[in-house]
């Protein structure tokens, strides 16, 4: 059964995936904090998602096709989220956003690094973060043991 849309115009249509704050700041977490399991993206989440409302998200970008829900090897109950092409294809959106409101919004200085520099790199950037992100996702996990020895620079980068 296909979903019912308010109409076939593509904003709506993008709207309609993507018009909650909450999906918005799931998918830049995948992207810019590499969370890819429940834990760490409810853990992580800085505006404080409910467990109900990420589950729902999750859910919903799985269906929509943005995000693949694998289990993991290691804990077969424990899920792994990663984004598909199509989610993928969103960072310049997610960019764009975030390059929006750092010069709109007074946001924290820190936090507008990856999406400037993805915005001033244009699309070289762009499809150079995408392949990253894709080939990252389809990467087999690094065991606990090999997760602690990386290093903070190597783990983090600064959210949208």
């Amino acid at each position: 059964m296909h979903p019912v849309h308010r109409s076939n115009c593509p904003i709506n249509l993008a709207v309609e995936v993507l018009g909650d704050r909450w999906t918005l700041l799931v998918l830049r977490d995948l992207m810019f904090s590499d969370r890819r399991h429940f834990r760490a993206l409810l853990e992580g989440s800085v505006e404080g998602i409910s467990p109900s409302v990420l589950s729902d998200r999750l859910h919903s970008l799985v269906a929509s096709g943005l995000l693949v829900r694998e289990s993991c090897e290691e804990h077969r109950q424990k899920a792994m989220f990663r984004l598909t092409p199509a989610g993928a294809d969103l960072v310049p959106v997610i960019a764009a956003l975030g390059a929006w409101a750092a010069k709109h919004c007074d946001p924290d200085p820190e936090l507008c690094d990856a999406t400037m520099a993805l915005e001033q790199g244009g699309e070289e950037a762009f499809y150079a973060f995408k392949e990253r992100l894709l080939a990252e996702a389809s990467a087999p996990q690094a065991a606990p043991a090999e997760a602690e020895k990386m290093t903070k620079a190597d783990t983090d980068v600064p959210t949208a």
